[in-house]
């Protein structure tokens, strides 16, 4: 999960946490304040459940307008050439995901996203590197995400990629022990992460994404439509889903 995506956590919390003084307060007027507080701290799971109702709806209302934004300009989920995409280039069904080598959500469900691929065969599977966590030039997630990109000139996307979602404790000197340990021609891969044409690919990825309004990493969107959960699971029941269509 995402610096960004825990950020939202904790502000999903506070309707909660809010909702729960005003039932207190409220009752408290009444004569019941002692029973409320009573109940409450007997039944602490009525706030984690709060919590989960408010992350479902913040959840869905993030996936509605991402799909707004999709119908209304179709081009935000088109395949640039540049992206990394595994599968046939034919395929009928497409998942792109956006991720932050850094993101710990990212990192959890990228074992599963490997094997998604290899259940799906038929699917076209895109890859977009959203340096969401540090943007800036010197950081880490930037400096990852153009790695990736530069392994991906070299046909080293995917080892590179899943490399990076299992190190633990990223940094450019892991980084660029990962590129070597991939097969990796540095040189050759620190001018395509220094050149232009790369920097612009990764500004690209971080505009087409805040146009689609995601809110983290891991997104995905499958045949043009947001899924509402990063559970490996649900992305697979989607795919299926949209085979039918």
């Amino acid at each position: 999960m995402s610096g960004l995506r825990r950020a939202a956590l904790l502000a999903w919390a506070g309707p909660a946490i809010g909702a729960a003084a005003l039932v207190v307060a409220v009752t408290g007027q009444l004569g019941f304040e002692g029973r409320v507080r009573g109940w409450l701290l007997a039944n602490p799971g009525v706030l984690d459940e709060m919590m989960r109702a408010r992350q479902l709806e913040q959840a869905e209302l993030g996936a509605a307008e991402t799909d707004r934004r999709i119908a209304a300009n179709p081009s935000l989920v088109a395949v640039d050439p540049r992206d990394p995409a595994f599968g046939p280039a034919d395929a009928t069904v497409t998942v792109i995901e956006y991720v932050d080598f850094q993101c710990p959500g990212c990192k959890a469900v990228g074992p599963e996203v490997l094997a998604l691929m290899q259940r799906h065969p038929d699917v076209r599977f895109v890859f977009r590197d959203w340096a969401i966590l540090d943007r800036e030039p010197s950081g880490t997630s930037d400096y990852a995400a153009r790695a990736a990109l530069a392994a991906h000139r070299q046909g080293r996307y995917l080892p590179v990629h899943q490399a990076l979602l299992a190190e633990p404790a990223l940094s450019p000197d892991a980084v660029d022990a990962i590129l070597a340990e991939a097969g990796v021609d540095l040189a050759r891969a620190r001018q395509d992460m220094d050149s232009l044409s790369v920097r612009d690919h990764v500004a690209d990825i971080n505009t087409t994404a805040e146009a689609l309004a995601l809110q983290g990493t891991p997104s995905f969107i499958i045949d043009g439509r947001a899924t509402r959960s990063i559970q490996p699971s649900e992305i697979d029941t989607a795919i299926a889903a949209a085979k039918t269509r």
